[in-house]
């Protein structure tokens, strides 16, 4: 693969579905089937929605270590990231990700109290493809992967 995060954001924006990890409080993985991210910066930042009063919220305010998983099953690739989670609860950052049609979830609007961001920065990777896996930090990744 000659270029790593052109590749990766390409499998990653043609995904319906995100899976993302968290922690729980006795320090057990945790996995969730999400909606793919509302925004992603290169393959470093993801905002995703959610409600403020979830699970995952509360173990991402806990514990901020987290993964993001995309699956290309077509082709079967894939791509976990991992990094930390933050909550986000301003209104700029809802506004940010906001789209017509999420008062269906968050009835109150943007500013919705159970309405959140989770906002994503990876520092590492592993993607898979064709029989073959390979780690790599973010952002310092400028090698080839094949």
């Amino acid at each position: 693969m000659r270029d790593a995060e052109k590749t990766i954001g390409n499998l990653i924006d043609k995904q319906g579905v995100s899976f993302i990890g968290s922690v729980d409080e006795n320090g057990w993985p945790c996995t969730k089937a999400m909606l793919p991210p509302r925004k992603r910066l290169g393959i470093e930042t993801f905002y995703f929605t959610t409600n403020t009063s979830s699970m995952r919220v509360s173990q991402y305010r806990q514990n901020p270590k987290a993964c993001i998983y995309f699956c290309d099953r077509r082709f079967f690739r894939g791509v976990m990231l991992t990094g930390t989670m933050e909550v986000l609860t301003d209104r700029a950052s809802k506004e940010m990700i906001w789209r017509d049609g999420d008062t269906m979830y968050y009835p109150g609007g943007v500013t919705d109290p159970d309405y959140c961001v989770l906002k994503f920065t990876a520092s590492q990777g592993r993607f898979y493809s064709s029989f073959h896996s390979e780690n790599f930090d973010i952002p310092s990744y400028t090698g080839e992967m094949e």
